[in-house]
């Protein structure tokens, strides 16, 4: 639940600041943009048509609602129109370029093993936040054959680097399409279509300004945080780690981070309130590999 949770006011924040509704500071962290700037209104404008259509039942709430922004975008010269179609990126000066003696070094070993560490654990908790979004946890709050899921996601990330990409992973934004009703594997496979077509029309999807996508994020925010709804808040060895894990993902910008503090948090609690018995033993093992992390990387 702290995980779905946490990547639900996660995804909130990323909106919210592609949107100029929040701009960083270097006194707060986090303060107020400029409301009255065009992207800021149209995108809380779209927020507000995507939840209203929701609301009335409306098959694609989110996508129309963005194309309603991008198209109010266009017209009032907020954002651009960059075409229609254009030829993929070449991928030769990248393609297979990898150095893999370089890797086998003895001073690699401590950025390989922290990029397994978020790899997995980011993938794992996007895989949890957006199957409960989607319904599709089991009574235990387990992912049915969540190996396919993890091996699906450690194959794009194998083949995204030999093509020289950054690591191809599994993305918070997914929680959009559960929204718009998809929860099954068909729903993968047309999205996989799409993309590949997004190579050659990559102009217009780029014709969709940050602001458009932002009010669809901010709606699956909203819908994701919900989980907070479910957990036991009268157990504080339970509620202390979950606020500890929803605040940490999207503050520390990174969805291990959070989990490992959570992992932590938790532990700690349960063993200091006499409630050891009550980790199991893998969670334990989990806590201490994150704070090995946290103190020696």
């Amino acid at each position: 639940m702290a995980i779905s949770a946490g990547i639900g006011i996660f995804l909130g924040v990323i909106a919210l600041r592609s949107a100029g509704i929040i701009e960083g500071s270097p006194d707060t962290l986090l303060t107020l943009g400029e409301l009255t700037a065009a992207p800021a209104m149209l995108a809380l404008l779209g927020f507000c048509a995507i939840a209203a259509l929701s609301a009335r039942r409306v098959p694609g709430a989110a996508i129309l609602g963005m194309l309603g922004v991008t198209a109010l975008g266009l017209i009032l010269g907020v954002s651009e129109w960059r075409g229609f179609a254009s030829l993929p990126p070449d991928p030769t000066p990248t393609l297979f370029a990898l150095d893999i003696g370089a890797a086998l070094q003895m001073g690699m070993i401590a950025v390989i093993f922290t990029f397994l560490i978020v790899d997995l654990f980011d993938t794992a908790g996007t895989l949890i936040g957006v199957a409960h979004q989607a319904d599709l946890l089991d009574d235990d709050g387990r992912l049915p054959r969540i190996e396919r899921a993890l091996m699906a996601d450690s194959t794009g990330t194998v083949a995204g680097t030999l093509l020289g990409t950054s690591s191809v992973t599994s993305y918070i934004e997914s929680a959009a399409g559960v929204s718009a009703g998809g929860r099954t594997g068909l729903t993968a496979v047309v999205v996989a279509g799409l993309f590949l077509a997004c190579l050659f029309l990559s102009p217009l999807a780029e014709s969709v300004p940050p602001f458009a996508t932002a009010a669809a994020i901010l709606y699956v925010a909203c819908l994701m945080t919900r989980a907070l709804k479910d957990v036991e808040w009268d157990d504080i060895t339970e509620s202390a780690a979950v606020v500890v894990t929803a605040i940490a993902i999207p503050l520390t910008h990174s969805i291990a981070d959070g989990i490992g503090l959570g992992f932590i948090a938790y532990v700690a609690i349960k063993v200091l309130a006499g409630r050891w018995r009550e980790c199991p033993p893998m969670l334990l093992v989990v806590a201490l590999v994150f704070a090995a992390k946290f103190i020696w990387l």
